[in-house]
């Protein structure tokens, strides 16, 4: 694939849960190599994107296309060709309870490729290296501390080299130490496996860390993209609200709040 060509391309997204608007043409490019930071408030739109990203729903309009396929219009064959290049570390971890670490991390290349079982042993055993994890495989994920949780999700997502890495408030629920070093891990993914990443998160110092850009969504719409300074150094009010911890002052329209109590519209 060119390197000029961007790595996910996103143009004019609309979607909808049922009547209500979400995304409001959010059109976004992510460099191939980079790590794009996802933020924004409660609601702003910003873990919907992410299931938008990932062809998890189809959208109401608009396009969405990942290293030169455009997912809204792929059939499942393509789709499911595609998903072998994306790897996804979600925000619990969502490991099977029922295996060991080692077998969670094994699951994609048993699922997904032909190697024999002890190729798919070494691989998986090498990708717990990477997180930190060597030595812990027949461990039980109920075993496991969150921050090793974190890695262990992180290592299955990365066991088939990816070439798009998406991560889903990978620090929420860790302490500060913890959080730093899952920080400093991304940033080591990007710079030896040469993944591009999107990383939805809410945590201000995380995504001023390991961001390359930053995109800040709020109600729906993109407020700004911008590198770590840009978005520090922005005259928006809303943004400053988001890095300042300033709480809006919100207007409640009575129709619009009962119509949406009683999912009836108005007259």
């Amino acid at each position: 694939m060119d390197d000029a060509v961007p790595a996910i391309e996103v143009r004019d997204l609309v979607t909808h849960y049922g009547r209500r608007m979400i995304l409001k043409g959010v059109s976004l490019t992510v460099r191939q190599g980079e790590v794009m930071v996802i933020m924004g408030g409660s609601g702003s739109g910003k873990s919907t994107l992410l299931r938008y990203l990932l062809a998890l729903n189809r959208p109401s309009s608009g396009s969405i296309c990942l290293l030169g396929t455009d997912i809204t219009s792929a059939s499942d064959s393509e789709l499911h060709a595609l998903r072998k290049k994306m790897g996804v570390s979600f925000q619990g971890g969502a490991l099977f309870n029922s295996m060991n670490i080692g077998d969670n991390v094994a699951l994609p290349l048993r699922e997904h490729t032909r190697l024999d079982e002890k190729t798919i042993r070494i691989m998986a055993h090498m990708k717990l290296e990477v997180v930190n994890l060597g030595g812990f495989e027949s461990l039980m994920p109920a075993q496991l501390s969150g921050g090793m949780i974190k890695r262990a999700a992180l290592a299955r997502a990365i066991v088939m080299d990816p070439r798009l890495l998406f991560f889903d408030e990978p620090s929420a629920g860790l302490d500060p130490v913890v959080a730093a070093e899952l920080d400093q891990l991304i940033l080591k993914l990007r710079d030896v496996m040469n993944m591009t990443m999107v990383v939805v998160t809410h945590e201000l110092d995380s995504a001023f860390t390991i961001a390359d850009r930053i995109t800040v969504l709020d109600q729906g719409h993109i407020l700004m993209t911008g590198t770590v300074d840009e978005v520090r150094n922005s005259d928006n009010a809303r943004i400053q609200d988001l890095l300042n911890r300033r709480p809006r002052n919100i207007d409640l329209d009575a129709d619009e709040y009962l119509e949406r109590l009683t999912g009836l519209e108005i007259e």
